[in-house]
């Protein structure tokens, strides 16, 4: 496998680092965070002008056909810079867009940065069970009626729609009769309580109120939509772990910086072979977790059963090295690490939550160990 990145590839991100470097600063990026909306206009016509928006979108309806592999090369930028734009969550909702097929309107609109996304997707209840559903779809005329209440719906306040999975047949965790709609977020019974979360982004409860939507609104078929909903959530562990990987990288080097100019008893303290020995693990963990975030990138075009188990042994890989080296970094900067004044611990509150994000460390071992490759392996 060549893990070389394309020279259009390399482009891409040094475009982005050179626009977080200049332009979405620590200090720009804090007052964007405690603004009233929590995102920028400025920054997301950016992130739209520079290509990233049209990155993933199809060639057919204006964009890039950006593969999975394209995609890390940017979020590892975005996650070393702690953008806070809605990005994530609108190319992670186009994914939705592409695999329904019969979205190419709103292909189009997201290329051209026009149409921002959420997945409204989790339940209180349901942890990181994504089957887990009580929220009802119910045929109503030509259309459908939504019922029900969705939790942590990343950026869902700055959705212009939203992607909603509901039960229209089968029992509660039954992978059967689960259906997916795009739903615009101004439709009537819709309401959203926007919130910021520990990292910095944005999150709402969302709640529909016999929402009604027409016929159209369905991606795929009726009952059967949980084929999609896992590609799609698997394509979002992809996008984490690329992030998780930047950011990790970001506060790695901050820490050995750190280390390089603090001194005590007249030296610097990255002259002291403990230390020494603790950012020897943590690169170690770095290096581990960068080659997972390609192996998970490059799996997904394989086929399902490949490309659950790779996304679950990453999710996990990645969980375990985000939580060593933001740990590790915290402790090493002293109390200055646990600081707002210091980017390293705004990393360390990003990798905690992309941790909680589609399946924690523990989900993802339990996912990993129910494959059937698994299975047969450990008979």
């Amino acid at each position: 496998m060549d893990f070389n990145f394309k020279e259009e590839q390399q482009q891409f991100a040094d475009a982005l680092r050179r626009w977080v470097d200049k332009d979405y600063t620590f200090e720009t990026r804090k007052r964007i965070v405690h603004s009233a909306s929590g995102v920028s206009d400025v920054a997301w016509n950016t992130l739209v002008e520079l290509g990233m928006t049209a990155l993933p979108v199809p060639e057919e309806q204006g964009g890039f056909s950006g593969s999975a592999v394209d995609m890390l090369v940017v979020m590892q930028e975005l996650g070393r810079g702690l953008v806070v734009e809605p990005y994530f969550a609108t190319v992670w909702g186009a994914k939705f867009l592409q695999l329904a097929g019969n979205q190419h309107h709103r292909l189009e609109d997201v290329a051209k940065g026009e149409l921002k996304l959420a997945c409204a997707l989790g339940e209180k209840h349901a942890r990181h069970d994504l089957a887990d559903i009580k929220t009802i779809a119910s045929i109503n005329g030509e259309g459908y009626r939504i019922d029900g209440t969705k939790t942590v719906v990343i950026h869902g306040g700055q959705a212009d729609a939203l992607i909603v999975s509901a039960r229209s047949a089968g029992t509660q965790r039954d992978t059967n009769g689960i259906s997916l709609f795009v739903v615009p977020t101004d439709t009537p019974g819709v309401v959203i309580r926007d919130y910021r979360t520990i990292d910095g982004q944005r999150a709402a409860t969302v709640q529909f109120n016999h929402v009604a939507v027409p016929a159209s609104a369905l991606l795929g078929k009726m009952g059967g939509g949980w084929d999609m909903l896992e590609e799609a959530a698997d394509y979002g562990v992809s996008l984490l772990c690329a992030e998780a990987v930047g950011a990790m990288d970001a506060i790695f080097n901050a820490t050995l910086e750190y280390l390089k100019t603090r001194k005590q008893f007249g030296i610097a303290i990255g002259s002291f072979q403990a230390l020494q020995h603790r950012m020897a693990d943590m690169y170690i963990h770095l290096e581990q977790a960068r080659s997972m975030a390609m192996l998970v990138a490059a799996r997904m075009v394989c086929d399902a059963e490949e490309r659950r188990r790779v996304a679950s042994a990453a999710k996990v890989r990645i969980g375990q090295a985000a939580r060593f080296i933001g740990q590790q970094a915290v402790q090493l900067h002293g109390g200055m690490g646990v600081t707002d004044e210091l980017p390293a611990a705004h990393h360390f509150k990003r990798l905690s939550m992309i941790e909680l994000t589609l399946g924690d460390v523990d989900h993802h071992l339990e996912r990993f160990t129910a494959q059937r490759g698994f299975q047969q392996h450990s008979n």
